[in-house]
């Protein structure tokens, strides 16, 4: 779709790396995109994602509706997950400007087929700046837990042990510590303030077990400067292979569910600045736009850009 591979043969993948959710190199999150890789095994993709060892390995494919950019799958390094933010992003951005060239304005729509559903990403380059929006492909929503006598709970006391927190440092109102899905699955950790949020830490066992109730990919923390409409946050997944994420899309469309049922959202449209990975000396800056109907979520909507950094060929894995 975007042009043979480099050598000729069909035992090397042109890939490229980028730096998303940042306009500065090596800063960011680090995202793997493999062209053409209709070919590859689901066991080969994960193979190249866990060499690779970036947070997340986006596999471009021939789309399964002419009426598409793309079909795309995206893995951790240990296992794939059916939609993220910075891959959608990254991958949308670096086919724009493989069409339209490294020069010139443009605004397109970038239509990829992920295993959540249609994702449709708006990209424009203006001025020699560019920039891509996403519609998450589920609207949000809360996830109980399965009920069970003496099963763990995801409450205060637990989410604060399982980040290294004080008790005092989880705010239980207007919501405490929950869980919501739309493709993926986190739990959402309110923390009570940018300090507290510097100091937390993944501590097994429970960092991977309170996730694990609802089938979650990790625990995410933030806390809001309700002056600013800045929200400061934090991701832990080292279930799978991802120790603390420099930004997550996924988390953050889901993020809009948490802030609904907290109370913390009106009516109309609404947008919050998203800082991520400044812990870890990654700084990222992500835009949540979200709509809202009465109490009811809408659409959600998460935008940045994206730099490059790398591009090469890489082995076609043995396994199968």
């Amino acid at each position: 779709m975007f042009g043979p591979v480099l050598s000729g043969r069909n035992d090397m993948y042109n890939f490229h790396t980028v730096d998303v959710f940042t306009s500065r190199k090596f800063t960011g999150n680090s995202l793997a995109i493999v062209e053409q890789a209709d070919d590859l095994t689901d066991s080969q993709m994960q193979t190249l994602a866990r060499e690779f060892n970036l947070p997340e390995t986006i596999f471009i494919q021939r789309p399964d509706s002419p009426a598409n950019t793309a079909k795309v799958r995206i893995f951790l390094p240990l296992k794939e997950i059916p939609f993220a933010g910075h891959p959608t992003i990254g991958c949308a951005i670096f086919i724009a400007q493989k069409i339209y060239g490294a020069e010139g304005d443009f605004e397109t729509e970038v239509r990829l087929e992920e295993q959540a559903g249609l994702v449709p990403v708006m990209v424009e380059r203006k001025s020699g700046e560019i920039r891509a929006q996403l519609t998450a492909p589920v609207v949000p929503y809360p996830v109980d837990a399965p009920a069970s006598e003496g099963q763990l709970v995801l409450d205060v006391k637990n989410a604060a042990a399982a980040y290294g927190l004080e008790e005092a440092d989880v705010l239980k109102e207007p919501m405490g510590p929950s869980a919501h899905a739309g493709g993926p699955t986190f739990i959402f950790i309110p923390v009570a303030s940018r300090e507290a949020l510097s100091r937390a830490r993944a501590c097994e066992p429970l960092c991977t077990t309170l996730p694990q109730l609802y089938g979650g990919t990790g625990g995410y923390l933030y806390c809001i400067d309700s002056d600013s409409r800045v929200i400061h946050a934090r991701m832990f997944a080292p279930s799978g292979g991802i120790p603390e994420d420099p930004a997550t899309g996924s988390a953050i469309a889901l993020l809009a569910s948490q802030l609904n049922v907290s109370g913390l959202l009106h009516e109309g449209s609404q947008t919050f600045e998203i800082q991520q990975g400044y812990d870890m000396g990654r700084p990222s800056q992500i835009q949540l736009e979200i709509d809202v109907a009465g109490t009811r979520l809408e659409a959600v909507r998460v935008s940045g850009t994206s730099v490059p950094i790398s591009q090469g060929q890489i082995v076609v894995p043995d396994n199968n």
